[in-house]
This record gives C-alpha cells, sequence and structure tokens, in this order.
C-alpha cells in the first residue's frame, strides 16, 4: 500500500481529493510518547489527573501511557502501510529555553516535530507520486514567534514539494506541478499565508462504543458533508469511568475488540460528492488491522458510478 495513489486507474486521476476515500492516523506521532517520569503530564489533561500524577507518579503514569498511545509503528511505516492524512498536534514543552517543538497526547513525545517532517520529507522523495495531509491542530505553548519558527521549518524542509492554496487539487494536476504535501494548519494566520490550507473539520463523536459511534456519524450524515476536506474519525474516546472498570485494559485492547464493527461499518460507506459521502477517515492503531486497505477499496465505487 506504500504507492496506492500512484497506482489508482487513470479514471480517478481528475477527482479533487476530498472526494476520493484518504485513510488517515489519528494522533499520528504518539509512537514515541516519552516514558521519563521526569517528563511532565501535558497540562490539557483533567486536574485531578494532573494532582495524581503528581504524587503518585509511579501508579498513575502506566494508565496513562496505556490510554494514550493511539500509534505503536513509525510515521514511515504508516506511511509504508497508505496512510495519506496525518493528525498532528504541536507543542512547546513549559520551562524549555529552546524553540524545540515536539507532539504531545497525554505526555509528549521524544521526537521533535522537525526530525518527523524530515522523515516525512525522506519518503516522498522515495514515493514522488504519493500526496499527504499534514493536519497541524491543538497548539500548545506556541507563541507567535514559535508559529513562525515552525512555519520556517515546515517549507524549509518540503520546500517545492508544498501545495499553496489552488482550485484543481486532483492528482493529475499535482503531479504535473510536482505538489505532494498539503499543509493545513489550524489557527488564524492561514488567511495570511497562500502555502498554509484552512483547518480540516474533523468529525469526532466522543463514543467509548462502536455502535454509539456508528450512531453519531450516521446522524451527521443525514446533514450532509463539508464542502472540502474532512476527516471522520473512528477513534473510539475513553473517558475515566471506563478506564477505572477496565483497569487491565489499554487503548489498544478497545480499538481491536471494536474494529471488526467498526471497519464493517466503513465497507458499507461511499467516497465522492454526495451529501452522505466520507472523504478522510481516520483510526487508532490503523497498521494493526484490515483498516487502510478497506478505506483505500471504496474509491473503486467512485468507478463505477463513472463508468
Amino acid at each position: 500500500m506504500d504507492s496506492w495513489m500512484t497506482h489508482l486507474p487513470c479514471a480517478l486521476w481528475d477527482i479533487p481529493l476530498y472526494h476520493l476515500a484518504i485513510p488517515g492516523s489519528h494522533n499520528a506521532i504518539t509512537y514515541c510518547l516519552d516514558m521519563n517520569d521526569r517528563s511532565p503530564v501535558d497540562p490539557t489533561q483533567p486536574d485531578m489527573l494532573q494532582k495524581l500524577d503528581k504524587y503518585m507518579k509511579p501508579l498513575i503514569r502506566p494508565f496513562v501511557y496505556k490510554w494514550a498511545k493511539t500509534q505503536e509503528y513509525t510515521i514511515k511505516q504508516q506511511l509504508d502501510c497508505g496512510v495519506r492524512y496525518c493528525d498532528l498536534r504541536i507543542a512547546h514543552r513549559p520551562n524549555d529555553s529552546s524553540t524545540d517543538l515536539y507532539f504531545y497526547h497525554g505526555v509528549y513525545t521524544t521526537l521533535t516535530v522537525e526530525t518527523v517532517l524530515s522523515e516525512i520529507r525522506q519518503w516522498l522523495d522515495a514515493h514522488p507520486k504519493e500526496v499527504i495531509i499534514l493536519s497541524f491542530s491543538h497548539f500548545l505553548g506556541l507563541s507567535q514567534e514559535l508559529h513562525m519558527t515552525l512555519l520556517a521549518a515546515i517549507r524549509n524542509i518540503f520546500t517545492s514539494k508544498l501545495c499553496p492554496k489552488m482550485e484543481v487539487l486532483s492528482l493529475r494536476n499535482l503531479w504535473a506541478l510536482g505538489y505532494q504535501v498539503i499543509v493545513a494548519y489550524e489557527h488564524n494566520i492561514t488567511s495570511c499565508h497562500s502555502d498554509l490550507w484552512p483547518p480540516i473539520p474533523y468529525w469526532w463523536a466522543n463514543k467509548c462504543k462502536a455502535e454509539a459511534l456508528i450512531e453519531e456519524f450516521e446522524q451527521r450524515k443525514q446533514c450532509g458533508r463539508p464542502g472540502g476536506f474532512f476527516v471522520t474519525g473512528i477513534n473510539l474516546t475513553e473517558d475515566l469511568k471506563y478506564i477505572c472498570t477496565h483497569p487491565t485494559e489499554s487503548l489498544k485492547d478497545l480499538v481491536m475488540s471494536t474494529y471488526p464493527t467498526l471497519l464493517g461499518w466503513v465497507k458499507e460507506q461511499t467516497p465522492g460528492s454526495k451529501a452522505n459521502s466520507l472523504n478522510i477517515i481516520a483510526g487508532d492503531f490503523i497498521t494493526e488491522s484490515q483498516f487502510v486497505p478497506t478505506v483505500v477499496t471504496l474509491n473503486e465505487k467512485l468507478l463505477k458510478w463513472s463508468s
């Protein structure tokens, strides 16, 4: 699946990317969370968790790691598996005098943003007809100066591969122009920069049961899809009650037990421009199941309509 866009039938080359079915990685860089106890819990976590972590760290940290990790494979491995949308949550560590930026989910990552983006660039160089959507969001602790530092890094790393805002967003057009990276940026500065796309809507059900998540999305579909890119996140969300009543489990246990039901629903979906169609579908532990092939195969339905 490392070159699935390259090998799409030519009948799909002129379809806008926001009408294709694209597999995505929710919280893509949690495979390298900092296991060092000296690394703080991120300040978006509930006050109770932060207090418990402060005074009962040896007891609490294993739970944090079990439920904060959403991906186990590196970014290159995820891209090799076919992921083409990455959910990137960016933070500056508190009390850090450097300009280094990290990813975070519960705790911070060990890898910096610049390191991961450089790995993505290397992968793109080896896959010149694959296109990736990078969604930068949930900024934590970034000053205006740090935003400018991040933008400079994005531009320096991706250079001419960075796709500016444009009307014809098809594979054929992107290939002709040499663009491979679409950067969506959840900040008001996007209007001032031609190479930053606006934030991509993310349908998040906030449910810990597959059936409840599916019901939520079916209701949203009745209201119609957004016009451009949008994400349907089939990532389940655990609450404190669920964690406390399942002390021996992890997020992965929850996800893997529900994937048969969730992927059964995904198989029934259709990409395209219709009101009830889907676009990007993001999940957790996306390399552990048939998630990516299931999403990519949905594009075959577009061929039936165009024939």
